[in-house]
């Protein structure tokens, strides 16, 4: 037996026995329900993994929801793209910018509270399918919105309906009531070495 030969016998093998664990692994996951998504961590890629999410759902005619917390005062790729080419896509933003750009506490609880409430409705919806909470994280650990009441209108939205919650932090309670939960680690970042965000990579 040649070296090859034997070399794609064992990867055969070692394929067979993954093929095997995965489907035991589909079999076993018999629960039909909307899943809750928190992606966090410090690195790049957070909102943009929940967007390409809100492309899979309207990929199969799925109803989606997008609330976008701190964003809103720089136009961004995603946001052009849903206004122009996805009228159904309910879509809000607070308006404020960062934080750190406004400097404005009461300013900021105020605009957050009322964003709140489109977002508390859309988890009350039962016609959608999808809602994203962008950067609601900030929000919790800014204390600008009751813990509590997010928690809660989280767990207990549709059954059939799936969130997904993006930005750094967000405390533990958050992280317990999430079904799966990503974190995105920075190893390098293009900023970091004086290269300036990039229109369609960055925003």
């Amino acid at each position: 037996m040649t070296s090859t030969t034997a070399r794609d016998q064992k990867h055969q093998r070692a394929m067979a026995k993954q093929k095997s664990a995965v489907d035991a692994g589909i079999a076993a996951a018999t629960e039909e329900r909307g899943v809750a998504v928190l992606l966090t961590g410090d690195g790049k890629g957070k909102t943009s993994s929940a967007f390409g999410m809100v492309l899979r759902a309207l990929g199969y005619g799925q109803q989606v929801a997008v609330i976008q917390f701190i964003k809103g005062v720089q136009l961004s790729g995603e946001e052009m793209y849903l206004r122009d080419q996805c009228p159904q896509v309910r879509f809000y933003q607070m308006g404020t910018g960062f934080t750190w750009d406004t400097q404005d506490r009461q300013g900021d609880i105020a605009a957050a509270r009322t964003t709140w409430e489109v977002a508390k409705e859309a988890l009350q919806n039962t016609s959608i399918d999808l809602v994203v909470l962008d950067e609601i994280t900030y929000m919790l650990a800014f204390d600008y919105l009751p813990e509590a009441e997010v928690l809660d209108a989280i767990a207990n939205r549709p059954e059939q309906q799936s969130v997904v919650v993006t930005g750094r932090g967000g405390g533990t309670a958050l992280r317990d009531i999430m079904d799966t939960v990503s974190e995105v680690k920075e190893i390098k970042h293009a900023y970091r070495a004086g290269i300036s965000a990039r229109r369609g990579v960055d925003y």
